[in-house]
């Protein structure tokens, strides 16, 4: 059986849905895109009322080519098909209709378009009419053509208006959104666009204009570049838009920030006699020789690239950082931040720190933030990112980081330099340490000078200094506290120096005697040893002659054993308390030893001090010591306390204080 060719026919209903996307202000936009498509440089819309006050008929009007009769099966007659199929590599701004569709768009705001149309055939001017009903958008009616003395161009009329969307302040935001980029684009070309007599502005969107000279050093090729920062959301992806000398552009490309998924509306405009001979369709591989087209790989092409690349990405730059707070602040809106307490000093820092890093993240890539992830999406993120950087795995995260962002040098340094910074688990670990402190001197501040507590000199003062004795000193290794004698703390002591020990045979009646603290510290840089003896005595004892007497036995006692008193050790004795007696005689030790310079010194021998200090002297010196740091973190001072605890209680939650320093030697067998 013969078969029987048929054509498929779209009917006026099969259009509209076709178009159903297109607005009633895009529809218009069309119409005055059409204009310029045909070679137009200004384009007049009139938007006139009826009786009723409202949109009666709208009017556009161009100065452009005007649509040739002999073409007209060409640009009617198709449907989805353009004249326009001209697709080099790197496109222009001159071809903007595509499909063939924008000729039919007007259904959206009126029933009736009529096309008045004048164009030159050889020395004539010659014009017609065309007219469609948006009822039969599938057929058109042209009239005859006629000799006609007006300038070329096309004028369409829109009557019947079934949209009252377009008035001349709605048309005039929506061009300026539409053609901001174009007519800047066109402006030494004098490209205009008025709106019932009054020219279109746009410049109110233009955030940042900015113009500079690059030359290329090899051949003096000179280039002039416009960068134009814009407040709204251009019509098409940001662009470098390539400039013939004479101000006419020959190709444009989307610039390399329009897959960033921020706010960072742009336009590049880049002029030079490089471009007048430019191969659009960037065919040549070889270099620019004299006579020959200059193209994509021509030296002067990547140089100029390179060099307006690197300004846009430090014009982008503060926008950013102006855009990202507010991002931040929305996510912790979201709730995609962890629950970090506001009252504690170390949840607060981890959230500033995990904010510089989505902060970092954002810069590089805005779009994982925005578009990419839902609110769970984000708030998993968030999360590991907190759980990488406590673990202290930044080095690994940023390996990731750099392989999923697209990140130029620049971005990757700053993020670099943000995961040095937030080293976590170093850096929280400190500031911990640091409150943990402020802690265990309020503790200890309570077992002094709380006389209700009744806190002794063994059960509590003593174990709280041996978790605490930076308080005299940092980097110390403790060798004996509390019940060790003298020949216990010496094979201690020995086993520290020489990592072993031999027995060893303490010839002294005092060699039963214990220490309170007995500490040690390397000099490694010099090989010395410094050693620290610390005799604490109760709150209600006073310090004077007797308390200083028994301090000094220890000192001779130390004298006297050779393993102690080797060239290179020196030691240092503490004698702490609440007060000094009333005779003065503590008082009077320190005026003698003045002359030395050394705060609250009572006697010095070659390699061996004694001080005399009051608790509230201890506590001021580290007040003094940690002031800085203090006044960096703000920490709150008042909500480190120890209401409502017994002196075991307070010596007891001890245990978790991340201050302990380590343990006491072990004993030796």
């Amino acid at each position: 059986m013969a078969k029987r060719t048929e054509d498929v026919l779209i009917t006026s209903i099969g259009i509209k849905n076709s178009l159903k996307r297109y607005k009633s202000l895009q529809a218009l936009a069309e119409y005055v895109w059409n204009g310029f498509d045909a070679h137009a440089s200004r384009v007049d819309i009139e938007i006139y009322n009826n009786d009723l006050d409202g949109t009666g008929m709208i009017v556009v009007k161009d100065n452009g080519s005007g649509i040739d009769r002999s073409l007209l099966s060409q640009k009617f007659k198709p449907f989805y098909q353009s004249e326009k199929i001209y697709e080099p590599t790197i496109k222009h701004s001159a071809t903007h209709g595509k499909n063939g569709v924008g000729r039919l768009t007007f259904f959206t705001f009126a029933n009736f378009a009529t096309w008045k149309t004048c164009y030159r055939q050889n020395d004539l001017i010659l014009s017609y009419e065309i007219e469609i009903n948006a009822a039969t958008l599938q057929r058109y009616e042209p009239s005859d053509e006629q000799k006609s003395d007006e300038f070329t161009g096309t004028t369409v009329i829109f009557s019947d208006l079934t949209n009252s969307d377009i008035t001349p302040d709605t048309a005039r935001i929506f061009l300026a959104q539409e053609f901001c980029w174009f007519l800047e684009l066109n402006k030494n070309q004098g490209f205009s666009i008025y709106i019932n007599g009054e020219q279109l502005n746009y410049s109110a969107h233009i955030l940042k204009s900015e113009e500079h000279q690059y030359t290329y050093p090899n051949t003096k090729t000179l280039f002039t570049v416009r960068y134009i920062c814009w407040d709204i959301k251009l019509s098409e992806y940001s662009k470098y838009y390539y400039i013939k000398e004479d101000g006419t552009e020959i190709a444009k490309e989307n610039t390399t920030l329009n897959n960033k998924g921020d706010s960072f509306y742009h336009s590049v405009y880049i002029q030079s006699q490089f471009f007048n001979y430019f191969d659009t369709n960037d065919s040549s591989m070889s270099q620019l020789t004299i006579g020959g087209l200059s193209h994509k790989k021509s030296p002067e092409f990547e140089f100029i690239l390179k060099e307006v690349n690197r300004h846009l990405y430090d014009m982008r730059r503060p926008f950013i950082k102006e855009t990202v707070s507010k991002v931040v602040d929305a996510l912790d809106i979201e709730g995609a931040f962890p629950g970090y307490d506001p009252k504690n000093i170390l949840d607060q820092y981890r959230k500033s720190q995990i904010s510089e890093m989505v902060s970092a993240i954002y810069v590089a890539q805005p779009k994982l933030f925005t578009n990419s992830m839902n609110k769970e999406q984000k708030k998993t993120f968030i999360r590991l990112l907190d759980l990488i950087m406590e673990s202290g795995e930044v080095d690994s995260l940023f390996r990731i980081l750099n392989e999923i962002l697209d990140m130029t040098e620049v971005e990757r340094n700053d993020l670099a330099d943000i995961l040095r910074y937030s080293h976590m688990s170093n850096i929280t670990k400190t500031i911990k340490l640091i409150q943990d402190r402020y802690q265990a001197v309020e503790d200890l501040k309570q077992l002094v000078f709380n006389p209700d507590l009744h806190a002794n000199e063994v059960n509590h003062l003593q174990k709280m200094v041996e978790k605490h004795y930076w308080l005299f000193g940092e980097q110390y290794n403790l060798v004996t506290a509390a019940e060790p004698n003298f020949v216990e703390a010496l094979k201690r002591y020995l086993r520290y120096l020489h990592k072993e020990y031999e027995s060893v045979t303490v010839d002294h009646p005092d060699k039963l005697k214990q220490m309170d603290i007995f500490a040690v510290r390397q000099d490694i840089t010099h090989g010395k040893y410094h050693n620290i003896v610390v005799e604490l005595k109760h709150p209600n004892i006073s310090l004077g002659e007797t308390q200083l007497g028994q301090v000094k036995r220890y000192m001779r006692t130390i004298m006297e054993i050779p393993e102690f008193n080797a060239s290179n050790m020196s030691w240092e004795f503490y004698l702490v308390g609440n007060k000094f007696t009333s005779d003065h005689y503590i008082e009077g030790e320190l005026e003698t030893n003045k002359s030395h310079g050394l705060p609250y010194l009572v006697f010095m021998a070659p390699r061996y001090k004694i001080y005399a200090m009051r608790w509230s002297e201890v506590f001021t010196d580290f007040e003094m010591r940690h002031s800085y740091l203090n006044e960096r973190l703000c920490l709150e001072r008042d909500k480190l306390q120890t209401s409502d605890l017994s002196a075991d209680g307070i010596v007891k939650q001890q245990e978790q204080n991340t201050a302990i320093m380590p343990a006491e030697m072990p004993a030796t067998k």
